[in-house]
């Protein structure tokens, strides 16, 4: 079994701020350990369930948050950013299930610890065909373009009920609650980890019963920016159309295209700032 793990942050067991999450801030080192710890933990759980090969791409913020030398020694580890496929960077075909540790609510989701969707300063909202999505939801679209389906999601109790919303079947660890936007009640992190492990365990035996996200093409993309500046920029890019004052729309011919037309507008949009 092969497995393929996009590792966020903001879901981490006892995050609750972003001065906890953000490379210039007073407690990122402290979080960027128990970040590397509950991907750790992922890994051991896939471990024991029988994976033989198992890839970690970093994928919150800067994308060079994993410490390396702690990652266990049987995973890759997929860092820095740009990336083409960003949060999904490595993911193919010959991958068995993908795993999104640390995920977090989607922008404009209530009481979900740091709601955003790929960008806190950018994106309002991200759609694809009738569906409104956040990480998870676009990540395990494109996951699904290579037929791999999602086994597991860990976050806080309200990003693992969205998610199983979409993915009903996938195995969800909730590692803390979230009282609003920026607190939380936790389970100490060696609990959390404790967790991780099992479900990642439990997700992988019964992977061969999960079915990927499949969306039928072509594929309707619209994004709501925070400043209408934002869409300005994105009407640079062929084929793009003004759907709203700060909306824009794409007809793509699948979900690896309107993945990567959403990066490219992320970049426009943050240009802006």
């Amino acid at each position: 079994m092969k497995v393929f793990i996009s590792a966020d942050m903001e879901g981490t067991a006892g995050v609750t701020d972003w001065d906890q999450v953000m490379p210039d801030r007073h407690d990122y080192q402290r979080f960027r350990r128990l970040m590397t710890e509950e991907v750790n933990a992922a890994i051991l759980g896939a471990l024991e369930a029988g994976a033989k090969e198992i890839v970690v791409n970093d994928s919150h913020n800067t994308m060079r948050n994993i410490l390396i030398e702690e990652l266990h020694p049987q995973a890759q580890l997929v860092s820095g950013s740009p990336k083409p496929h960003s949060m999904m960077q490595g993911i193919d075909a010959s991958f068995d299930v993908v795993f999104f540790t640390g995920y977090h609510g989607a922008a404009g989701t209530q009481n979900a610890i740091l709601d955003h969707t790929y960008s806190s300063a950018t994106v309002r909202q991200l759609k694809l065909g009738n569906l409104v999505v956040g990480e998870a939801g676009l990540n395990a679209a494109l996951a699904g373009y290579f037929k791999v389906p999602v086994a597991l999601v860990t976050g806080d109790s309200t990003a693992v009920a969205q998610a199983k919303k979409l993915l009903p079947h996938v195995e969800g660890v909730a590692v803390k609650e979230p009282i609003g936007r920026v607190a939380a009640r936790s389970y100490q992190p060696v609990e959390a980890r404790r967790r991780i492990k099992e479900g990642a365990s439990r997700a992988l035996k019964r992977a061969r019963d999960l079915k990927p996200l499949t969306l039928p093409r072509p594929v309707a993309l619209e994004i709501e920016w925070m400043h209408t500046a934002m869409a300005d920029r994105c009407m640079l890019i062929p084929g793009v159309t003004r759907v709203g004052p700060r909306a824009i729309g794409y007809r793509a011919r699948d979900v690896e295209q309107a993945f990567t037309l959403a990066m490219a507008c992320l970049v426009l949009a943050r240009s802006t700032l």
